[in-house]
């Protein structure tokens, strides 16, 4: 299934022939060998400081609501949540602590939503152990949290993130006693590469979650959760739809998630200031470049395999994976799926827009599947 005749146009429109196909290919990379990359905002400058608070000159990413990382040159990183002040001078906001580096004013910084760094323990003060997924590439490190509940969470970041992912979620998971294991899978660092060296969109990918079902059924479970971000989401509906372990999966929580594949990818390309022709053929290109079945995709995104709760959390502003799907996938299945949105946020950043509403949602949606 072909990405849709706009490639066609938009190959005609940049050029034919071997250059068409360089620059299709060029554009691709990013979609088909995702880094680890820290969404960022544009340059804040740090007017002045005092005890417990920060203020910066006024741009959209110092008015952002929640809580956020400032990081700047040289590692530097703090966090900052409630706005206590905002004029057409500066923007002043609550310095909840400072990590590494020293904030002066004239300090250039840029907020991200990386508020946790480290592990469970360095990070939140939470006791995990290091262990590893047995898939069928080889072994994939995995954090593991305990619990005293039968039902485990098995946690899986976005493409161009990592298991700091998640981090924020983890303290509402010990508090309600739920076992956790926050998994890796192929072709992150650590854990083998996929056979080709390249993402397959969840495609192949979800096998590796479905050896951490394995793993967390192996380990005492009797039921498992599925909590996923971005194309980390896709993975959990893919295992939900496909595992031979499908029966054990009582529900899922998806943030962010990627169910307009060709759409995602087009914004993905142009968010990195591509033009949108050569962002329709970077599209085309990782289609064929990866062999994904758009078909398949888009049956899950209607949502046609989806057997039980789900939970899915999106902004109407994802600059990224349209809302538009999320909407049509709540619609068609109101049976099971309920969406809760976050008006203004960036993809997967819902819970740094609003960290306590998040964590409100995910425990008045876990504590009945316990």
């Amino acid at each position: 299934m072909r990405w849709g005749t706009a490639a066609v146009v938009a190959a005609a429109a940049v050029g034919t022939g071997v250059a068409v196909l360089v620059v299709g290919r060029r554009a691709s990379e990013r979609l088909v060998r995702p880094e680890t990359v820290v969404l960022e905002s544009g340059p804040v400058l740090v007017q002045s400081l005092a005890a417990g608070r920060i203020t910066f000159n006024r741009t959209p990413a110092a008015l952002h609501p929640g809580r956020w990382a400032v990081e700047w040159e040289g590692d530097g990183h703090a966090v900052v949540d409630d706005i206590l002040h905002s004029d057409e001078q500066g923007v002043t906001r609550r310095l909840v602590r400072a990590d590494r580096g020293t904030l002066t004013p004239g300090t250039e910084v840029r907020f991200t939503p990386r508020v946790h760094l480290g592990d469970p323990t360095t990070a939140l003060g939470l006791p995990f152990t290091e262990t590893a997924v047995a898939g069928e590439l080889g072994a994939m490190p995995a954090w593991r949290l305990d619990g005293k509940r039968g039902t485990w969470m098995v946690l899986v970041h976005g493409p161009g993130a990592d298991r700091t992912q998640t981090l924020p979620v983890l303290p509402v998971l010990q508090r309600l006693a739920l076992p956790a294991l926050a998994v890796t899978y192929r072709g992150d660092q650590g854990a083998p590469a996929s056979p080709d060296g390249l993402t397959h969109f969840g495609e192949t990918e979800w096998r590796d979650v479905e050896s951490a079902v394995r793993l967390a059924l192996d380990s005492g479970a009797s039921r498992v959760v599925l909590y996923g971000w971005s194309v980390g989401a896709t993975m959990c509906l893919q295992a939900a739809a496909r595992s031979a372990w499908s029966g054990a999966i009582a529900g899922l929580v998806l943030d962010s998630p990627v169910l307009d594949l060709p759409a995602t990818a087009r914004r993905d390309v142009a968010r990195a200031g591509y033009t949108r022709a050569v962002a329709e053929l970077g599209a085309l290109a990782a289609e064929g470049r990866t062999g994904v079945d758009l078909a398949d995709f888009a049956r899950l995104a209607e949502g046609a395999d989806l057997r039980v709760p789900t939970l899915v959390l999106h902004s109407p502003d994802d600059p990224i994976a349209p809302y538009r799907a999320a909407r049509h996938l709540a619609d068609s299945r109101p049976d099971v799926v309920s969406l809760q949105t976050f008006p203004g946020a960036d993809h997967t950043a819902l819970w740094n827009s609003d960290p306590a509403h998040y964590a409100e949602l995910l425990r008045r949606w876990l504590t009945p599947l316990l």
